[in-house]
């Protein structure tokens, strides 16, 4: 079983998380330094044969260095941030920029319009808080949903909602956009987030190839084993890598905070649904899919070479995973499962499409049970929402974005 092969476990992202202020003639020289540690980082992988997909670039909170006294203030500093990073010579890397927490109601009736003119370039999260009576925050998810909606009628397709997300009960550190910010208190950060569904495939596919049925509970043993044994070699590889880079590269103006262990699936690796079929589940939705679930769980989480940050669990973004769009053409599980398996594993309802005309309050009532869930058992569940213009539920998107696969829009019940 060659799980060594690194070809099978690519990083998705460098992250870096960065403190920006309200002085502008700092802005050039500390983006430039993000991105010319996550260049070099990236090189030191490359050695290695560890494959970099992206650098991202996360800030503090925007407020705390965007002029959001209004639409224009905000939209003539991002322009500024683009010409900046418009200067970076990225050596074919994929560059990607996140301009932090959106904390006011105010700040959230930015973002639609600002999504629409910078895209990628303005990723976006707004995290729900609860009171002391563990009710969320209903004004604030409220302004999140108009913010959804407008972003749906005013970008190509609805495809903005890519950049944004509503968290519940996540932490600063994420990699993985939009659901990333930073805290300033944290000072400057990075974090690798990894892309793995290749090699839980061929470590599966490889073992079930060679041995016979067996006892059930023995096989789910031997799956957990086996899996963890490949994702841990190559995590520690990885700090091999990070350990020898923070000795000899730099002066830690980066310090390093931990990796995030989600399989991160993508359009360009293997489905998490073939994970579950090797796993022994007919298609993801079926009976066994809640177990299976929770064991990936405990695969990302049983990590132990480089301290865990982020999500670090089982990541279904269904317009981002080939398999899982085509479960949702096949019928083979709704937003209510998603939500289920939430319990058990993670994120959350990522990158869902609805119907254009979802009543908002059906909206909102989706995002309530999404933050109930992460609060009550304590764990980061995002909301990640399409609602898709004159769509209605079974009928197909036609996405053009590199990022997302076309699917069937999903009912909100």
């Amino acid at each position: 079983m060659n799980f060594k092969d690194k070809s099978l476990c690519k990083l998705r992202t460098i992250t870096t998380f960065l403190v920006l202020t309200k002085d502008k003639n700092l802005w050039q020289n500390e983006i430039k330094k993000a991105s010319d540690f996550c260049l070099l980082l990236a090189s030191r992988f490359a050695e290695q044969d560890y494959q970099v997909q992206s650098i991202r670039i996360v800030t503090n909170a925007f407020s705390e260095y965007l002029n959001t006294d209004n639409l224009q203030t905000a939209k003539d500093d991002l322009q500024l941030i683009r010409s900046l990073l418009n200067t970076i010579k990225s050596d074919g890397l994929r560059i990607r920029f996140a301009i932090g927490e959106v904390k006011t109601i105010h700040e959230i009736a930015l973002l639609p319009e600002l999504i629409k003119e910078f895209g990628d370039l303005c990723n976006a999260c707004v995290n729900i808080p609860i009171d002391e009576f563990s009710v969320l925050d209903k004004m604030r998810i409220d302004a999140c949903v108009q913010a959804v909606e407008k972003i749906a009628h005013i970008t190509d397709r609805g495809e903005g909602n890519f950049n944004f997300t509503v968290n519940f009960n996540c932490q600063p550190l994420i990699p993985y956009f939009p659901a990333s910010y930073h805290d300033s208190a944290l000072g400057n950060r990075y974090v690798i987030g990894f892309e793995t569904p290749d090699l839980l495939v061929k470590v599966l596919s490889d073992f079930n190839e060679s041995n016979p049925q067996n006892n059930p509970q023995e096989r789910l043993k031997q799956y957990q084993q086996l899996m963890s044994q490949a994702l841990q070699y190559h995590v520690a590889q990885v700090a091999n890598i990070i350990t020898e880079f923070d000795e000899n590269d730099h002066q830690g103006e980066f310090v390093f905070a931990g990796i995030d262990s989600s399989a991160a699936p993508s359009k360009d690796c293997a489905s998490m649904v073939e994970v579950y079929k090797q796993l022994g589940v007919p298609f993801f939705g079926a009976s066994g899919t809640v177990e299976a679930s929770a064991l990936l769980t405990r695969v990302f989480k049983s990590i132990t070479a480089l301290p865990l940050v982020g999500f670090s669990g089982l990541m279904l973004a269904v317009t981002e995973d080939r398999g899982l769009a085509q479960g949702t053409i096949d019928g083979d599980y709704d937003i209510r499962s998603l939500l289920t398996y939430s319990a058990v594993c993670g994120i959350g309802l990522d990158t869902v499409p609805i119907p254009g005309d979802t009543p908002s309050d059906k909206i909102a009532a989706l995002m309530a049970d999404t933050g109930t869930m992460a609060f009550r058992l304590n764990k980061p569940l995002t909301v990640r929402l399409f609602p898709v213009p004159g769509l209605q539920a079974g009928e197909l998107t036609q996405f053009e974005s590199d990022d997302l696969c076309n699917c069937a829009v999903l009912a909100v019940p």
